[in-house]
C-alpha cells in the first residue's frame, strides 16, 4: 500500500512537472528542441554537464536558460545578482530540503526519519563547530596514526591516493563523532566509506527513472537498510550506555561524559529520536557529508602539491612556523592565509561541480531581472562557469595558489577572502542560512591534514611533465582522478 501511495504521488508530480514545463518556455534552453530532441538532451547531459552548462552560462550572461533531464527541466541562473535572489530567498519560496529530496533521493538513499526531523544540522552548525577548538588534540592525533598505518614509508611508496585518502578522513572524522576505539575499527570505517559512495551512486541510478517508478526503483536499490543495520550493531551499546548514565545521574549531564558528535545529538534529540537506529542514521547521514566533502578537497590538494613542487617550501614554511607560535591548534590553522588560499584556489579552479545552490520552488518566484519560474522547478546556479569567469577572476584557468590570500592583504578584506566565507562569487559552500553547516570543520581538518603532510612527508607524481591528473565529470558533478598514484616518501 505505502508503495502505492508513492508511485501515484509521483505520477501527479510528474504531471505537474509537465504542466510545469510548459510555463518554461520563456526560458531559453540548451540542447536539443523538441519532446523527442528533449530527451537526447538528457542523455547528452549524462556525459557532457558542465560543457551544456557552459555553453548556457556564456549564452545568457546574466540571465537563465534550461537543460534536460529524464523527467523534468532544471533552470540554472547566471550572476552574482541571481545567487542572491536565491540567498535571501525564503524556505516557502525556494526549498532546500527538497531540493535535496528530489537530487539525492534522500527518502530512499538515508531515510525519511532525517525529513521530518532536521536537528543534526542544527548539531553539526552548532555544537560541532562550537568543539573544534576543544578537540583538535583528537584530530591531529588521529591524522598521525591514520597516515602512519596507510602511508607506511620507508624509501618511498607509491600510493593510490583517493582510497587511502578516504580511510584517514574517515578515521579522522570519527575521532570527533563517536571518538575510540569505534573509529578506528575496520568494519566502521569501511561502513561509512561505502555507505559515502553508495548514496550517491544509487541517487544517481534512481535519477535515471522517471518520476513514478522511483518508489519502486528507490526501494530495491536502496543502501540505507542494510548500512543502517550493520551500523547499529556497533552504535547500539554506545547509546544504551549513555542512556543508562543519564538515567543514573538524572541528568544530560554526568561525570566524564564524552564530548562527541553522539552526546550532542542525544542532548538535542527529542523523546522519539533518543534511540539506536535514529542516531545511526544522522550519524551515518553527517559522514556522507563529512568523508564526501574533506576526501575531494584533500585529494585534489595533495595532486596539486604533487604536481607543483615550487609551492610547496611557501606553503611549508608558513605552517612550520604558525605551529611553532600556536601549537597544533585551531588558532594556528586560522593564521595560515596561504594554505587557505591555496585550498581555496585548488576548489576554485578543480573542485567545483557545475551547479551549486540547488533548489525546489515552491511558489511561482521572479528574480530581480524580471525572470519567472514556477511551481516545481529545479533551479541551480552555473557554479564552474562562475568560478572560471574572467570577470570575477584573473586567468581563471590558471591555479594561483596565493590569489586570495593576496587579497586579504587590503584594508577591509582579511575575513572575506577566507575559504569558509561563502560570496556571491564564489559558491563551493553554497550561501546565506544554507551554506554548508560543517564548513567550518571542513576547513580546519582540510587544513590540519595538509600541513601534517607537508611537514612529514615529500610527495610527486612519477611523470612530473604530466601535471595534473584529469577530474572525472558526470553529469553536473566532479571528482578528482580515482586511478592516480602519488609518491610518498618521509621527510628527514
Amino acid at each position: 500500500m505505502e508503495d502505492w501511495i508513492c508511485v501515484k504521488s509521483e505520477l501527479l508530480s510528474l504531471v505537474d512537472s509537465y504542466l510545469n514545463n510548459f510555463n518554461l518556455g520563456e526560458i531559453p534552453t540548451i540542447g536539443p528542441r523538441g519532446f523527442f530532441g528533449s530527451y537526447l538532451g538528457a542523455i547528452k547531459y549524462l556525459s557532457r554537464g558542465r560543457e551544456m552548462v557552459e555553453e548556457g552560462y556564456y549564452k545568457y550572461p546574466g540571465g537563465a536558460f534550461k537543460v534536460p533531464l529524464i523527467d523534468r527541466w532544471i533552470v540554472y541562473v547566471n550572476g552574482p545578482k541571481m545567487i542572491d535572489d536565491i540567498r535571501r530567498a525564503s524556505d516557502e519560496n525556494l526549498s532546500f530540503p527538497d531540493a535535496v529530496l528530489e537530487t539525492l533521493q534522500s527518502n530512499y538513499t538515508m531515510g525519511k526519519e532525517l525529513r521530518t526531523n532536521m536537528y543534526h544540522i542544527d548539531v553539526v552548525r552548532n555544537a560541532l563547530t562550537r568543539n573544534i577548538a576543544a578537540r583538535f588534540a583528537d584530530i591531529k592525533d588521529e591524522i598521525e596514526c591514520s597516515f602512519e598505518d596507510e602511508v607506511p614509508v620507508k624509501n618511498g611508496v607509491y600510493v593510490h591516493v583517493l582510497p587511502i585518502v578516504m580511510r584517514i578522513v574517515a578515521r579522522t572524522t570519527n575521532r570527533l563523532f563517536v571518538g575510540l576505539p569505534l573509529c578506528r575499527v575496520p568494519e566502521w570505517r569501511d561502513i561509512n566509506i561505502n555507505f559515502t559512495i553508495k548514496v550517491f551512486m544509487s541517487a544517481q541510478f534512481i535519477n535515471l527513472f522517471p518520476a513514478f517508478l522511483k518508489p519502486i526503483v528507490g526501494r530495491l536499490f536502496s543502501p540505507l537498510h542494510s548500512t543502517a543495520k550493520v551500523a547499529k550493531k556497533h552504535l547500539e551499546p554506545l547509546v544504551k550506555e549513555r542512556l543508562a548514565k543519564e538515567k543514573e545521574y538524572g541528568s544530560k549531564d554526568w561525570p566524564d561524559k564524552p564530548n562527541d558528535l553522539i552526546s550532542w545529538l542525544l542532548e538535542l534529540a527529542g523523546p522519539e529520536q533518543r534511540n539506536a537506529y535514529d542516531l545511526t542514521l544522522r550519524i551515518l547521514s553527517v559522514n556522507v557529508a563529512a568523508i564526501h566533502t574533506t576526501s575531494m578537497a584533500f585529494t585534489i590538494a595533495l595532486y596539486y602539491l604533487a604536481a607543483r613542487p615550487e609551492i610547496v617550501e611557501e606553503l611549508r614554511k608558513e605552517v612550520g612556523e604558525c605551529i611553532e607560535e600556536l601549537g597544533w591548534t585551531k588558532a594556528a590553522m586560522g593564521k595560515m592565509r596561504k594554505l587557505d588560499s591555496f585550498l581555496k584556489e585548488t576548489q576554485r579552479v578543480s573542485g567545483t561541480a557545475a551547479a551549486a545552490m540547488t533548489r525546489k520552488v515552491l511558489r511561482p518566484f521572479t528574480f530581480s531581472n524580471g525572470t519567472s519560474v514556477p511551481a516545481g522547478t529545479l533551479i541551480s546556479t552555473a557554479s564552474y562557469s562562475l568560478h572560471h569567469d574572467e570577470e570575477y577572476y584573473k586567468n581563471p584557468m590558471e591555479m594561483d595558489p596565493f590569489r586570495f590570500s593576496n587579497m586579504r592583504v587590503n584594508e577591509g578584506e582579511g575575513i572575506k577572502h577566507q575559504m569558509v566565507t561563502p560570496s556571491s562569487d564564489f559558491v563551493l559552500f553554497g550561501a546565506g542560512k544554507h551554506a554548508c553547516p560543517g564548513r567550518f570543520f571542513a576547513v580546519n581538518e582540510l587544513k590540519c591534514l595538509v600541513s601534517h603532510l607537508l611537514l612529514t612527508y615529500d610527495v610527486k607524481f612519477e611523470d612530473q611533465a604530466g601535471g595534473m591528473p584529469k577530474e572525472e565529470w558526470y553529469r553536473e558533478m566532479v571528482v578528482p582522478n580515482r586511478h592516480a598514484t602519488v609518491l610518498f616518501r618521509k621527510r628527514q
